[in-house]
């Protein structure tokens, strides 16, 4: 494979929160752990807003998930970033060189403008990270890949399926996976993954991570036959050669295993 063939990334970051920045930032003085810091912002959270989520601003990546997608939208390939020691500098910095050493390719995600882009802006901030074909402030307007309407550089399908936010997508990536047929949340959630980072299961969030891509991906093939780009003939096509991509890799992958034991196929309502 080479990096010409690749015109699509579809990919999931899943991160934790630093538990010494939040104790430095948010407690100083107060003489706080790392994870006492962590507890105390969660249930402050949780009181004030019903949810205990820190906001990405204290967050680091710790799996990345990444689809590899051709010009005519069928899967490639799937890998994680640094597995699997999973550092997050080294994720982050895998993350923008992959972009960069396949061409710069069209990101896709869900949500994906609001939570995973700026989390991999601020880690790269952070670790030093150059990333000057992203950052490409100077050129014009449109041309400029952090534009909100760059459909070439980032494809949020959150994002599409809301008209950028004019209607509020309750359910999420789980309800529009499962009006495909697809598994959706399959016992773990996001909120789940600090616990989980927490009690040393990186593998089974990365394992989640993929699982995310894999509805994503499939999103993206039916959100296309939205936009004409391939009929639903086309799409189920390429639902097939992935299923059996995920075959042939599921003796390895127990995420795959799990994601097939639990796939539905997608009822065309007009055929029959």
């Amino acid at each position: 494979m080479t990096s010409a063939n690749v015109s699509y990334l579809v990919f999931d970051v899943e991160s934790v929160a630093d538990g010494d920045l939040i104790a430095k930032i948010r407690y100083p003085g107060d003489d706080l752990n790392a994870k006492q810091a962590i507890e105390r912002y969660r249930a402050e959270l949780l009181e004030k807003y019903e949810s205990e989520f820190i906001p990405y601003t204290f967050q680091i990546p710790i799996s990345i998930a990444i689809m590899k997608v051709d010009k005519n939208l069928q899967l490639i390939d799937i890998v994680t970033l640094d597995d699997p020691q999973y550092r997050p500098e080294v994720i982050t910095k895998q993350f923008w060189q992959g972009w960069e050493h396949y061409q710069r390719p069209s990101l896709v995600s869900f949500n994906g403008r609001s939570f995973d882009i700026p989390l991999l802006e601020l880690a790269a901030f952070r670790y030093g990270i150059s990333v000057p074909n992203w950052f490409n402030i100077f050129d014009k307007s449109w041309e400029q890949r952090r534009g909100r309407y760059n459909q070439r550089s980032h494809i949020d399908l959150q994002d599409m399926l809301t008209n950028f936010g004019a209607s509020r997508f309750n359910g999420g990536l789980n309800l529009v996976a499962n009006l495909l047929g697809k598994p959706g949340k399959m016992g773990i959630a996001g909120h789940m993954v600090q616990d989980l980072y927490s009690e040393g299961q990186v593998q089974r969030i990365n394992d989640y991570c993929r699982c995310d891509v894999l509805d994503t991906y499939f999103v993206f093939l039916r959100f296309s036959v939205l936009l004409g780009k391939i009929s639903i003939e086309q799409e189920q096509e390429r639902v097939a050669h992935a299923k059996q991509w995920l075959q042939d890799h599921s003796e390895n992958e127990t995420a795959y295993r799990d994601y097939l034991e639990q796939w539905q196929d997608w009822q065309n309502p007009f055929s029959g």
